[in-house]
């Protein structure tokens, strides 16, 4: 099963990562994701399909004073 930021996400497999990205409202250029433990590069955002059985965490960066 594939589950991103902790919640089951079956629907997410066999999409590309942008894809997922874009669909859930995501800045590629604000965010980093974690694909089973590893930092993905974002150069391989577009090259990367989801996994059925993959964990992904997607951390945004939020700037603030």
């Amino acid at each position: 099963m594939t589950v991103i930021n902790g919640k089951q996400t079956p629907e997410a497999a066999g999409k590309k990562l942008t894809q997922y990205l874009e669909e859930n409202g995501y800045d590629a250029a604000r965010i980093a994701v974690e694909c089973d433990g590893e930092i993905l590069p974002k150069k391989m955002y577009e090259k990367k399909i989801i996994g059925e059985d993959e964990t992904i965490e997607i951390v945004s960066f939020v700037g603030g004073g």
